[in-house]
């Protein structure tokens, strides 16, 4: 019983032995089965100890349902993203002792682990998933789907989509009323370039925050959305670019920044597919510029900048290599693996070493793009090594690629039909 462990964490406070608080009250063994919960008691008998300990028991109790609602609120702003207050109820939290000894202290460590990926302190969310994966047959089935939702965001944050999805797609729905997972499929989708199930989960997600008046996250879903009819050959570009200036708008309006830098970074990358490179590497740079640059989004807007720099001929190559090597050092102390290839790739092109370029995307790059998902990556260098190997006249690896970036189509033709 709850009582019987609010009664042991004040005990052990006043550094009192049970004999000692139990002493006239109680025998030790009595004591001892009420601490564990292990029988029944008198209400006498535990007003006596209470009001040995100095404290109202009634109030105790109270204290402990305040915090269920508290992290229930916790959760809630997590969700809704509203970050100041997300940073009040935390401290709130740490000075509520008693939330160690409550049923809710696996709770409390699952949005722990939460936070820590809202501020990208991956490291730190590592640990606390460690710890939590020790204990988690003691989890309720609300906490063990909380759990797999917060380890898909977490493969997220590491850019292992394909773990992220295989994660999320285990949640039970009937044990787990939070619909909000179908926006991180959505994101997991999307990164592996699928448009029709990225618009799937993002229309399911979309339904949710309108339905909970989650204004910012409509944003996010409905951005979302709109980078999959990019992919549409029939898409107007000029309409597209019209929405994207109405959400960065709406993003000013509601003092969305961390918003305002993703929708300008997927502006940046329209104008890059369509060769547009200073208009994009404007994009890319006013991105980064608010931007967390110990972050994965910075990494990748970064390296637009430096690539569309590059490819427009807007920074010299002294400070092109500069930047890089910048992206690199950032990339590496995260341990961002994809980046650290990207980075290096942009240091082999912007020197001119074309063939050690091409054997580090044919040996490096491609294989860790294919392992992991990366299908924009891996369709961009396939599409480039054919056309290397074509000129050197390395026929049989030019027919290989041509082979698989065929078959890869073929497949993509079934799924739509």
């Amino acid at each position: 019983m709850i009582e019987g462990n609010i009664i042991k964490f004040y005990r052990e406070k006043a550094k009192l032995t049970q004999k000692e608080l139990g002493s006239g009250i109680c025998s030790v063994t009595h004591l001892s089965k009420i601490e564990r919960g292990l029988t029944e008691y008198s209400s006498e008998t535990i007003l006596h100890i209470a009001d040995r300990l100095g404290i109202d028991l009634n109030k105790e109790l109270a204290k402990l349902y305040e915090i269920k609602e508290l992290l229930d609120r916790w959760h809630e702003v997590m969700i809704k993203e509203g970050l100041p207050e997300v940073e009040v109820i935390k401290k709130e939290l740490e000075n509520a002792p008693l939330l160690h000894i409550s049923n809710y202290k696996h709770f409390y460590s699952l949005l722990q682990i939460r936070y820590e990926l809202i501020h990208y302190n991956l490291d730190k969310a590592q640990e606390i998933i460690n710890d939590v994966r020790k204990i988690e047959f003691h989890l309720s089935d609300y906490e063990r789907n909380l759990l797999k939702q917060i380890l898909g965001m977490y493969y997220i944050a590491k850019s292992d989509y394909v773990k992220a999805i295989d994660t999320l797609k285990t949640i039970k729905q009937n044990e787990y009323n939070n619909p909000e997972y179908y926006y991180h499929l959505a994101v997991a989708y999307h990164n592996l370039n699928s448009q029709i199930m990225c618009y799937h989960y993002a229309e399911k997600a979309l339904n949710y925050f309108k339905k909970s008046n989650n204004f910012l996250r409509v944003i996010d879903t409905e951005m979302l959305m709109l980078v999959q009819l990019q992919f549409d050959q029939h898409h107007d570009f000029k309409e597209t670019v019209k929405q994207y200036e109405a959400l960065i708008e709406s993003c000013v309006t509601c003092n969305a920044i961390r918003r305002k830098s993703k929708l300008l970074h997927n502006l940046a990358f329209l104008y890059y597919v369509r060769k547009n490179y200073q208009k994009a590497s404007e994009l890319y740079k006013e991105s980064c510029s608010i931007k967390n640059k110990k972050s994965s989004e910075y990494l990748l807007s970064f390296e637009g900048y430096i690539r569309c720099s590059f490819e427009a001929g807007l920074l010299s190559k002294a400070k092109l290599i500069q930047l890089t090597n910048e992206g690199l050092r950032i990339a590496t102390e995260m341990h961002q693996e994809l980046f650290m290839i990207l980075f290096n790739l942009l240091l082999y092109l912007i020197k001119g070493r074309q063939d050690q370029y091409f054997h580090y995307l044919y040996t490096e790059g491609l294989p860790y793009y294919r392992k992991y998902g990366f299908a924009y990556l891996v369709q961009r260098s396939e599409k480039e090594l054919f056309h290397y190997f074509y000129k050197k006249n390395e026929v049989e690896k030019a027919l290989e690629l041509a082979f698989l970036s065929f078959n890869k189509d073929e497949a993509v033709d079934g799924e739509s039909k």
